[in-house]
């Protein structure tokens, strides 16, 4: 899936992975997507809450390398890739 914008923040604790991606979704335009990796576990979690929360449409979740566990991630998955579209605009008009 094509990003317009990249993430990485692999080795930071929530909060910080959803605070860098607001900071980034702010700077792109409505409908444009961010990648985020990270290997917090917790993330995949945190990054669907926040899109409903704030209007961004998450549009893919993947444990990288790993098969299908518990919340479609296995515990021995150590990074987490997360695709979110920026700006709630984009969504009224789908």
């Amino acid at each position: 899936m094509h990003a317009d914008a990249e993430l990485d923040a692999q080795g930071l604790h929530c909060p910080l992975p959803i605070l860098k991606a607001k900071k980034a979704l702010a700077a792109l335009q409505s409908g444009q997507v961010l990648r985020v990796t990270t290997t917090d576990p917790g993330a995949p979690a945190d990054f669907d809450v926040f899109a409903r929360q704030t209007g961004h449409a998450l549009l893919q979740q993947q444990g990288i390398g790993q098969s299908q566990g518990r919340h479609g991630f296995p515990p021995e998955t150590r990074s987490y890739r997360s695709m979110v579209r920026s700006g709630a605009h984009f969504l009224l008009h789908e």
